[in-house]
């Protein structure tokens, strides 16, 4: 069919569509490289299927899609060897908005494969185009023999003109003549950003200019090796990346050489999952576990989404549960249009029913690795429990799941599931109310002189001193029947786990609000609430602590929870001061000759206090130490 010359104006259904194009309907003017070039990838694979059904028997040759520009001329050019278009399908399919040929397509060929696969995306896409320009050709020819070459041309108004052009090849050049706000794409560095950005992992081998490589090429009469430089086409993009791949035929190097790909400067991953759903909607993917510690906030927004290899965001909140969002990888899912938007994220059935299975595929996953080999889970455990505890605390499907494999360490490095560590504890650390205690510390190093007072009573300290601790022990607080978690430091250990036999005390009611008033006079400080108590002589003469609650309630203010009560964050720290009544020294400082001596010595005694939680600091810390050697002489 001969294509003649004629001038016409583009059907639109919407009045003024190009302004809405140019300025609303992608937020980023760059977008209108990833329309072209994924038009131009459908193209390819069209052409790819047809030959497949048997539909076109001709050679398909290089298929490798070509952009390229040119700085003087102000243009840039998209080239595809695909399906090509007859000028009559230029009119059909470009002038028609809103119209796609894809239905005719799919109706044509639905009995011979996946009709899916071979839907285009002509349309608004490509019209993304007038964004950066301000006239826009297509050259075009059909895959299809007897047809001949098609030049469509578009200034940005509703506009065209369609007429013959002497291309001999298969297949469709798009060439943008570039406005004058836009000229920042014309550049190498700025085109090949984008193109790294959007169509890293495209299907069809994507060329962008050329390379220059050095290689050997024999030896010198040094018999040392001579090299020479070659130069190739410049492939920005890996046209089969692992998640496109069935897990079967990968192995573990291969995962981590896909992750250096995407994370070049990272540490290896602890461990990852490989997604393949078909069914009730499509998605595939992989997801890596981080070694992510308790900086959790730094690892943000590294999970990128494809659709068919179409890079479209890394802000993947609504797709992937926000406990997740510290994962790295790739998600891929057809179900999701490239441009996607915020609020369709929030609200498509699919995206819920995406991030639903993902959060499955993670527990399943952490299931299997503790029933297969729990020594090497254990191992990974310090590294992965930040996310483990945060979805506990958030979603509730996963913390059903996660029963089975969430675990406690102990001070001895000892790791125990919370059915586990229940019955470890249960016949020592069961208080006269029967309330089972669980002591724990968020600091081993400055609480461990109270670690080794509990252990003195053959209790057992859990460690919880990670960044979301505060919420997990209030979680597991309501979680766990009868069950209460104290810090060790948080009250003597006697009324940490009050039992029914008391200390006796050794000092008359009298001698008790002497040894009182003597420690009130000595630290003249408001914030300390002080009491004298009866401990075991072999516990300190003087301990100082901050309640749980005040204290959880400050933790959770500073990690952004607590709720109502925020506002503790900004209270001063008061604390409660347990003088032993029963300790020799305490004995010894009511016994002290002079007012003087005795309020010496009961400073120095709540000094060293202080000095053991690191609460002795400037003139106090000074003064400290010039009493401890006055004391010495």
């Amino acid at each position: 069919m001969t294509t003649t010359t004629e001038k016409g104006s583009i059907s639109i259904h919407t009045e003024n569509i190009f302004p809405i194009i140019k300025k609303f309907l992608y937020s980023d003017h760059e977008i209108f490289l990833r329309e072209l070039v994924s038009n131009a990838v459908d193209a390819t694979q069209k052409l790819k299927k047809l030959a497949s059904i048997g539909e076109f028997n001709g050679d398909l040759g290089d298929l490798k899609i070509e952009v390229s520009f040119d700085k003087k001329a102000k243009t840039i050019t998209v080239t595809d060897k695909g399906l090509g278009m007859t000028g009559e399908e230029i009119k059909k399919y470009i002038n028609q908005i809103a119209f796609s040929g894809a239905t005719e397509f799919v109706e044509k060929f639905k009995d011979k494969g996946d009709a899916k696969d071979i839907i285009g995306k002509f349309g608004l896409g490509f019209y993304s185009a007038f964004m950066v320009a301000d006239n826009v050709e297509i050259i075009s020819k059909s895959f299809k023999e007897g047809t001949e070459g098609a030049k469509w041309e578009c200034d940005g108004s509703t506009e065209f003109e369609l007429s013959p052009a002497a291309k001999t090849t298969r297949g469709t050049d798009v060439i943008l003549h570039i406005n004058a706000d836009s000229e920042e794409f014309l550049d190498e560095f700025r085109l090949k950003g984008i193109l790294e950005k959007y169509c890293k992992f495209l299907p069809v081998e994507i060329k962008f200019g050329t390379k220059e490589d050095s290689v050997e090429d024999g030896v010198d009469k040094d018999d040392k090796p001579k090299y020479k430089t070659v130069t190739s086409d410049r492939i920005i993009n890996n046209t089969s990346p692992i998640w496109a791949k069935a897990p079967i035929d990968l192995k573990d190097e291969d995962y981590l050489a896909f992750y250096k790909e995407l994370y070049p400067f990272s540490e290896d991953p602890l461990f990852w999952i490989h997604l393949n759903v078909d069914y009730p909607f499509n998605l595939t993917g992989v997801l890596y576990f981080p070694k992510i510690k308790n900086d959790f906030e730094m690892q943000r927004n590294k999970i990128q989404l494809y659709s068919r290899q179409v890079f479209i965001t890394d802000e993947v909140k609504d797709v992937v549960p926000d406990f997740l969002m510290m994962l790295h990888g790739v998600l891929d899912s057809p179900d999701i249009p490239l441009n996607v938007s915020r609020s369709y994220l929030q609200s498509d059935a699919n995206v819920k029913k995406i991030s639903a299975h993902i959060t499955k595929k993670v527990a399943d996953k952490l299931v299997d690795m503790f029933l297969k080999d729990r020594a090497e889970f254990e191992k990974k455990w310090d590294d992965i429990s930040v996310f483990v505890k945060y979805g506990i605390v958030s979603d509730e499907k996963f913390a059903e799941k996660a029963k089975e494999f969430a675990l406690l360490k102990n001070t001895e490095k000892k790791y125990f599931t919370l059915k586990e560590y229940e019955e470890k504890v249960k016949p020592n650390q069961t208080d006269k109310d029967k309330n089972l205690v669980y002591l724990y510390t968020s600091d081993a190093g400055k609480q461990d002189s109270f670690i080794q007072i509990a252990k003195n009573r053959a209790y057992d300290v859990l460690v919880l001193d990670g960044v979301l601790d505060s919420h997990y022990i209030n979680y597991l607080e309501q979680k766990l029947e009868k069950t209460q978690l104290r810090r060790v430091d948080s009250d003597t250990i006697d009324k940490l786990i009050a039992k029914d036999e008391a200390v006796a005390s050794v000092l008359s009611k009298e001698e008790e609000e002497s040894v009182k008033g003597i420690f009130e006079k000595a630290i003249n400080n408001k914030a300390m609430t002080l009491a004298v108590e009866s401990l075991s002589p072999d516990d300190l003469p003087v301990t100082i602590t901050m309640s749980e609650w005040m204290r959880r309630m400050k933790d959770m203010a500073r990690t952004g929870g607590g709720g109502g009560m925020s506002f503790m964050g900004t209270m001063p720290d008061t604390y409660n001061v347990a003088i032993n009544g029963n300790h020799a020294l305490v004995q010894k400082i009511l016994k002290a000759e002079t007012e003087e001596n005795k309020t010496k010595l009961a400073k120095q005694v709540y000094d060293l206090a202080l000095l053991s939680q690191n609460m002795l600091t400037g003139a106090d810390l000074t003064s400290f130490i010039k009493r401890s050697v006055e004391l010495v002489g």
